[in-house]
């Protein structure tokens, strides 16, 4: 059940020199959504991500997060109010364990300043102890934790996706967007993922905002869907409703008969 926007773009445009690679983007995301944002490459679909999180601040139009405008923002702060998201090319810090990747993100919440934490106050030694806590639990619900002392760089592919995801989790969100979640993985893991992401918007109450190219995965999980093509919205809607439309059958689902 959906309870009001968590996430709106008011004809967000972004432009790099002549080219524009989103032409005003309107998009709501409701509070317990599933949506995913589709569209062939070049589509503009991570531009739109990275404006939303602070990566690029568009040239026009505004971005709404619970009702505030957040419109260029830095990426930091865009977190600490609530948004975290993962990254097609997945970024983690490669050379340090499964462990401290997820407890270096937990340090965001962090409350104690930096001369409590360099003295080891009780309250900052209290919060680590914590933090410590939150990061394993986070690494068991993932089944990570045989893994947690390996270097992040060693998982295989898979798993160094649910790590990510993972360590996205410990900056405590209320919306996750998820770039590409299932690129690399083999049908039975994109099946596994479609169970995995339903399973944590219901335990961590989130709000889920995704892009995608597996389309059973897209068609199975969101509740509804936009799609872009050269920047610009030419379907939404729910899953019949995108794939019974001819635009989009041209410009994406149509490429491929199997799709």
């Amino acid at each position: 059940m959906t309870q009001g926007p968590i996430l709106e773009t008011k004809s967000i445009t972004m432009r790099f020199g002549g080219v524009v690679a989103v032409n005003n983007l309107s998009i709501e995301v409701n509070k317990g959504e599933i949506v995913a944002l589709i569209g062939p490459n070049g589509a503009g679909k991570t531009t739109a991500f990275n404006m939303i999180t602070g990566v690029y601040t568009p040239t026009s139009g505004k971005i709404y997060y619970e009702g505030q405008d957040i419109t260029g923002l830095r990426p930091d702060q865009i977190t600490e109010k609530g948004i975290a998201r993962t990254f097609q090319n997945i970024r983690l810090f490669k050379k340090l364990t499964v462990f401290d990747n997820v407890l270096i993100a937990c340090h965001l919440r962090l409350k104690s300043n930096f001369l409590t934490a360099a003295l080891r106050f009780r309250q900052y030694r209290r919060e680590e102890q914590r933090m410590r806590e939150q990061s394993l639990e986070l690494i068991k619900k993932f089944g990570l934790e045989k893994y947690k002392d390996d270097i992040a760089s060693s998982l295989p592919y898979g798993l160094q996706r649910r790590l990510e995801i993972a360590r996205a989790l410990a900056t405590q969100p209320k919306l996750l967007l998820l770039d590409e979640p299932a690129a690399g993985m083999n049908p039975k893991e994109t099946e596994e993922l479609s169970a995995f992401i339903r399973e944590i918007k219901d335990e961590y109450n989130l709000t889920v905002f995704l892009i995608e190219h597996h389309m059973d995965l897209v068609m199975e999980i969101s509740d509804r869907i936009y799609v872009l093509d050269f920047g610009e919205t030419i379907a939404k809607g729910t899953a019949e409703d995108v794939q019974n439309d001819p635009r989009v059958i041209e410009a994406y689902l149509g490429v491929d008969d199997n799709a």
